[in-house]
């Protein structure tokens, strides 16, 4: 009886645990609403949030401004904490989101990085969705929050940056499109039959020309990031401007670092004139964590605090990670530093977001979503899909004499040699919460070689030592295979640490080199970073088989690398990213904004668009165990663009025919042009002439004429892109859907975007595979012409 006693306590002690709700406004046990007019379903969210701000005082009302929000206890508003995050699954590291052994952990994604390697955009909507899930589910058992600070979407402009891993990349279109998709996921706009009813509140961050963390003495608290209008309009804004107009993000956070001497977070015209008036955000502006104390502490952009808050207020923030809102805003206003009605229109914005969230209508369980729980978390469909994502995104870079994929029944003997060889938490890269489960590289390759030894060779990654080499290079030498698995983790990149070369940390390339040597079987090297290293020591040495790069795959990382070893997976992942060779870091600085090419001072431009040297790998580079062609089926040979002149002219559809007088060299302003019905359609077939089926990722550049004025015009750039599964010996049609104006406009020296008429040229493949041109024209006529 005793001993039946002893278990049932343990069984009581770890499988009861309180299931609770969140606090949530206008509960009806609690409070009458029956004249709160905020707590009426039937009113619009903008006069309800009206209502709720006129009962409050200015004390009330500058507590609820900021993330950790007191909430208003005599009209049963209860507190509530903004900060969360979600940047590849739910996360613990904002203080909204808990876990506990109800929900010990959640479905954790590869980092964005290596997601944005797959080039698969209807991916990134999927992932979005399980993590909204996931979360909502979080907080109907009160665990979790509804508004989510994530994406990241700054262009990943240099390879050293600390926080590249939490991007999608350097090109602006696919950032662009992994921002549109992934809020979309995490919001399910119009789902359940209200467009403006949100699953879960997304942020666009770090809002403008964020991309330095802490390099050499510059941190990202001090830097002024000087940046020519040409490099703003056509890098670092298009990814914000698309999340707001295509994504429809409730949020949008503004960055610690100065942009042309003015803070982010006191700018009116990067806040209120562009994010809320031009681009129309329907949602609020927060800071990154402390910013208006960082501008008035650290660099000194105020005489007082209170004139930080009402700087920020009246520039366009609606709300404040961190206190100095709450703390400054009173003595703000009452010294007319501000307006009462500026503080009024800030909770406006934050306020109709939690009534979109369903924060104000009753009881969650009873509101759409309101049956998802604990069991929804970590379910076997969401942890295939994190799975999936780190399959796809896998890169193979080299494959010598098809090493790869190997046969499990011809492996007796294998080393996992390296300090990334049985990685765990290294594999969530940062932002991450409790996944649901770790399945290292080792692991993974246990389940399919029976003998498998490990020897990780460093001590770490930083492997400072030599001393665990030589047991290493011995077990190289009786093993049959040899998987080195080398790279980075957060002690090397890192938010507020970027990196100062692109070499592999400490002894590390010793060690590849050292086990290079005295390996007498296949090798084959495993690259887990996030930003690009030089590897050409190992590129060039014939004794390494096969190159991949691993990004940080997640929770179950060590199974998708296995799989695509040993070939249950045909890789198909291309580098979002240029990967530089080492002289860069010596060339570049990373203080310099800069993107194009400046030759009076030996400038050599950044990414595949500007980058005038050899790479070692370029942008969107990626091999496959088949071999795939691709053809072009169909797309028009030329198009004419019509001018207009005022807001009232019809549209006016899309011509395509032979031109002749209008095949003009001309710059044509967008300003002056309908841009809604101008698309262009290219359908490319691709067929897989190898053995294993797979899937290909269809790139298609734009190859800018080189006679035009304009100064700086990119060498070339991505305008579409889509991956499609072939089976082996198959074909598949791929239809890519361009808008003339956005993919074939330049921007010139004044940030204006323009359309060159002319010649052109489409470039269809990377740079690994047989390229298909396709040559155009774009001529131009005036609407008063067609009269």
């Amino acid at each position: 009886m005793k001993i039946f006693l002893h278990f049932l306590l343990i069984f009581l002690t770890f499988s009861l645990v309180p299931y609770t709700t969140h606090q949530y406004a206008c509960d009806k046990r609690k409070i009458d609403i029956t004249n709160l007019s905020f707590c009426n379903k039937s009113l619009s969210y903008s006069n309800r949030a009206k209502d709720l701000v006129s009962r409050l005082t200015l004390g009330e009302k500058v507590r609820q401004l900021v993330n950790n929000a007191s909430g208003i206890p005599r009209l049963g508003v209860p507190p509530y904490e903004w900060w969360s995050e979600a940047l590849h699954g739910v996360s613990n590291t904002g203080p909204g989101v808990h876990f506990n052994r109800l929900v010990p952990g959640a479905t954790s994604f590869p980092a964005v990085i290596l997601s944005a390697a797959s080039f698969n955009a209807p991916l990134w909507y999927m992932m979005g969705r399980v993590v909204s899930t996931e979360a909502r589910a979080m907080y109907n058992v009160g665990l979790a929050g509804l508004t989510y600070w994530s994406p990241n979407v700054n262009v990943y402009r240099d390879p050293r940056w600390g926080r590249g891993q939490e991007t999608p990349g350097e090109d602006p279109l696919v950032v662009s499109t992994y921002a549109v998709k992934y809020v979309r996921g995490l919001q399910d706009v119009n789902i359940h039959g209200s467009k403006d009813r949100l699953k879960v509140s997304s942020c666009c961050k770090h809002y403008t020309a964020y991309d330095l963390d802490n390099w050499k003495g510059t941190d990202r608290f001090h830097f002024d990031a000087k940046v020519t209008k040409q490099d703003l309009e056509d890098t670092y804004q298009p990814p914000f401007k698309n999340c707001v107009r295509k994504g429809h993000v409730s949020s949008v956070m503004c960055s610690y670092n100065r942009v042309n001497g003015v803070p982010t977070c006191a700018d009116p015209n990067l806040l209120k004139d562009i994010v809320r008036d031009q681009w129309g955000l329907d949602g609020y502006i927060v800071t990154d964590c402390d910013s208006i104390q960082v501008y008035y502490e650290s660099i000194k952009y105020t005489s007082t605090p209170e004139d930080a808050v009402a700087l920020a207020l009246k520039a366009g923030v609606n709300m404040n990670c961190g206190e100095y809102l709450r703390k400054y805003t009173v003595k703000a206003v009452n010294s007319s530093k501000v307006e009462e009605s500026v503080v009024d229109q800030a909770l406006l914005y934050n306020y109709i977001v939690l009534m979109r969230l369903g924060f104000f209508d009753g009881d969650p369980k009873q509101q759409p979503f309101g049956n998802l729980g604990h069991c929804d978390v970590c379910t076997r469909d969401h942890k295939n899909l994190a799975l999936e994502a780190a399959k796809q995104g896998i890169v193979l870079l080299q494959n010598r004499k098809s090493t790869l994929p190997l046969s499990a029944k011809y492996v007796k003997r294998l080393a996992i040699i390296g300090p990334n060889a049985n990685a765990t938490k290294t594999m969530l890269s940062n932002y991450a919460g409790i996944p649901c489960r770790y399945t290292s590289p080792l692991q993974g390759f246990k389940k399919y070689v029976w003998r498998v030894v490990h020897k990780p060779g460093c001590q770490n990654v930083k492997c400072s030592s030599k001393e665990h080499i030589k047991e290493a290079t011995r077990e190289a030498a009786m093993s049959d295979v040899v998987v080195l698995v080398v790279g980075l983790d957060q002690s090397i990149e890192a938010e507020g640490l970027d990196r100062e070369n692109l070499t592999l940390p400490g002894y590390q390339e010793m060690l590849v080199k050292r086990v290079t040597n005295k390996a007498k079987g296949t090798i084959i090297l495993v690259i887990m970073s996030a930003g690009p290293i030089d590897v050409s020591f190992a590129s060039k040495n014939n004794k390494i088989g096969a190159i991949l790069w691993v990004g940080y795959p997640g929770q179950d990382g060590g199974d998708a690398i296995a799989q695509i070893v040993f070939g249950d997976h045909n890789p198909s992942g291309r580098t979002p990213v240029t990967w530089y060779k080492r002289h860069y870091a010596d060339q570049v600085r990373m203080t310099d904004m800069n993107m194009r090419v400046d030759e009076s001072r030996n400038f050599p431009g950044r990414t595949y668009r500007f980058y005038i040297d050899k790479p070692l790998y370029k942008f969107g580079h990626g091999l496959s165990y088949s071999n795939f062609s691709k053809f072009l089926v169909s797309a028009p040979s030329a198009i004419t663009i019509r001018k207009y002149k005022g807001q009232n002219q019809m549209d006016l559809p899309l011509a395509t025919h032979n031109l002749t007088d209008d095949n003009q060299q001309a710059i044509v302003d967008l300003a002056d042009v309908n841009c809604k019905k101008y698309d262009f359609l290219v359908v490319v077939g691709v067929k897989n002439e190898g053995t294993m089926n797979g899937a290909h990722v269809v790139l298609v550049f734009y190859k800018p004429p080189k006679w035009s004025d304009i100064e700086g015009v990119p060498k070339i750039q991505l305008v579409g892109f889509e991956r499609v599964q072939v089976k082996a010996g198959k074909i598949e049609l791929v239809a890519l859907k361009l808008n003339v104006c956005e993919a074939f406009s330049l921007v010139d020296e004044d940030g204006r975007r323009k359309l060159v008429t002319g010649s052109q040229e489409l470039v269809i493949g990377s740079a690994t595979e047989r390229k298909v041109t396709h040559k155009f024209t774009i001529g131009v006529r005036s609407a008063i012409e067609d009269h």
